[in-house]
Protein backbone atom coordinates (compact mmCIF):
# COMPACT_ATOMS: atom_id res chain seq x y z
CA UNK A 1 0.00 0.00 0.00
CA UNK A 2 1.08 3.55 -0.46
CA UNK A 3 1.43 5.95 2.53
CA UNK A 4 0.81 9.91 1.79
CA UNK A 5 2.33 13.10 3.87
CA UNK A 6 0.90 16.39 2.79
CA UNK A 7 3.18 19.84 3.29
CA UNK A 8 2.79 22.83 2.77
CA UNK A 9 0.09 24.68 3.86
CA UNK A 10 -0.50 26.97 6.15
CA UNK A 11 -1.67 30.99 7.61
CA UNK A 12 -1.92 33.36 4.42
CA UNK A 13 -3.99 36.38 3.27
CA UNK A 14 -6.42 36.58 0.61
CA UNK A 15 -4.70 36.89 -2.98
CA UNK A 16 -1.24 35.36 -1.89
CA UNK A 17 -0.63 31.91 -3.13
CA UNK A 18 0.48 28.66 -1.76
CA UNK A 19 1.69 25.22 -2.94
CA UNK A 20 1.06 21.74 -1.46
CA UNK A 21 2.75 18.81 -1.49
CA UNK A 22 1.90 15.15 -1.29
CA UNK A 23 4.43 12.83 -0.78
CA UNK A 24 4.60 9.21 -1.35
CA UNK A 25 6.10 6.29 -0.20
CA UNK A 26 6.15 2.60 0.01
CA UNK A 27 4.82 2.48 -3.73
CA UNK A 28 5.53 4.00 -6.82
CA UNK A 29 2.53 6.26 -7.49
CA UNK A 30 3.12 5.95 -11.54
CA UNK A 31 -0.42 3.38 -11.22
CA UNK A 32 -2.13 5.74 -8.89
CA UNK A 33 -4.68 8.23 -9.80
CA UNK A 34 -4.56 10.68 -7.44
CA UNK A 35 -6.21 13.78 -6.18
CA UNK A 36 -6.50 16.77 -3.46
CA UNK A 37 -9.54 16.99 -1.45
CA UNK A 38 -10.12 19.25 0.89
CA UNK A 39 -13.10 19.91 4.29
CA UNK A 40 -13.96 22.91 5.96
CA UNK A 41 -15.20 22.65 9.32
CA UNK A 42 -19.29 21.75 8.99
CA UNK A 43 -19.24 21.12 5.16
CA UNK A 44 -18.76 17.95 3.44
CA UNK A 45 -15.27 17.05 1.89
CA UNK A 46 -15.08 17.86 -1.54
CA UNK A 47 -13.10 17.40 -4.73
CA UNK A 48 -10.19 20.19 -5.73
CA UNK A 49 -8.80 18.53 -8.09
CA UNK A 50 -7.77 15.20 -10.12
CA UNK A 51 -4.89 13.99 -12.07
CA UNK A 52 -4.22 10.62 -14.30
CA UNK A 53 -1.79 8.50 -13.32
CA UNK A 54 0.17 10.16 -16.43
CA UNK A 55 -0.24 13.13 -15.44
CA UNK A 56 -1.50 14.22 -19.03
CA UNK A 57 -5.56 14.59 -18.02
CA UNK A 58 -6.56 16.92 -14.54
CA UNK A 59 -10.03 18.16 -13.61
CA UNK A 60 -11.05 20.46 -11.50
CA UNK A 61 -13.92 21.93 -9.50
CA UNK A 62 -15.89 24.80 -10.36
CA UNK A 63 -14.69 26.96 -7.28
CA UNK A 64 -10.72 26.63 -8.06
CA UNK A 65 -10.82 26.37 -11.78
CA UNK A 66 -8.33 28.66 -13.06
CA UNK A 67 -6.96 29.75 -10.04
CA UNK A 68 -5.60 26.03 -9.19
CA UNK A 69 -2.80 23.52 -10.72
CA UNK A 70 -2.49 19.76 -9.80
CA UNK A 71 0.71 18.26 -10.81
CA UNK A 72 2.80 15.18 -10.18
CA UNK A 73 6.26 13.94 -10.69
CA UNK A 74 5.82 10.21 -10.61
CA UNK A 75 9.82 10.73 -10.07
CA UNK A 76 10.04 12.00 -7.26
CA UNK A 77 6.77 10.01 -6.20
CA UNK A 78 5.13 13.63 -5.51
CA UNK A 79 1.77 15.16 -5.96
CA UNK A 80 1.32 18.76 -5.75
CA UNK A 81 -1.51 21.27 -5.59
CA UNK A 82 -0.28 24.99 -6.42
CA UNK A 83 -2.97 27.95 -5.43
CA UNK A 84 -3.05 31.04 -6.48
CA UNK A 85 -5.36 33.86 -5.83
CA UNK A 86 -6.10 32.39 -3.14
CA UNK A 87 -9.86 33.10 -0.98
CA UNK A 88 -11.13 33.19 2.48
CA UNK A 89 -13.81 30.50 1.27
CA UNK A 90 -10.61 28.13 0.39
CA UNK A 91 -9.85 28.03 3.55
CA UNK A 92 -10.26 24.20 4.74
CA UNK A 93 -8.31 21.16 5.41
CA UNK A 94 -6.70 19.82 2.14
CA UNK A 95 -6.41 15.81 1.64
CA UNK A 96 -4.24 14.02 -0.84
CA UNK A 97 -5.79 10.54 -2.22
CA UNK A 98 -4.29 7.90 -3.79
CA UNK A 99 -6.47 5.58 -6.20
CA UNK A 100 -5.02 2.18 -7.21
CA UNK A 101 -6.30 0.18 -10.37
CA UNK A 102 -8.96 -2.25 -8.33
CA UNK A 103 -10.55 1.50 -6.74
CA UNK A 104 -9.01 1.15 -3.53
CA UNK A 105 -8.13 4.49 -2.05
CA UNK A 106 -5.46 5.77 0.37
CA UNK A 107 -5.62 9.19 2.15
CA UNK A 108 -2.87 11.17 3.72
CA UNK A 109 -3.53 12.84 6.91
CA UNK A 110 -4.41 16.68 5.86
CA UNK A 111 -2.70 20.09 5.94
CA UNK A 112 -4.46 22.84 6.63
CA UNK A 113 -4.99 25.95 4.80
CA UNK A 114 -6.47 29.32 6.16
CA UNK A 115 -6.40 32.38 4.27
CA UNK A 116 -7.68 35.46 5.86
CA UNK A 117 -9.60 38.30 4.64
Amino acid sequence: QVQLVESGGGLVQAGDSLRLSCAASGRPITNYWMGWFRQAPGKEREIVATISESGANAYYGDSVEGRFTISRDNAKNILYLQMNSLKPEDTATYYCKARNYIGFGFWGQGTQVTVSS
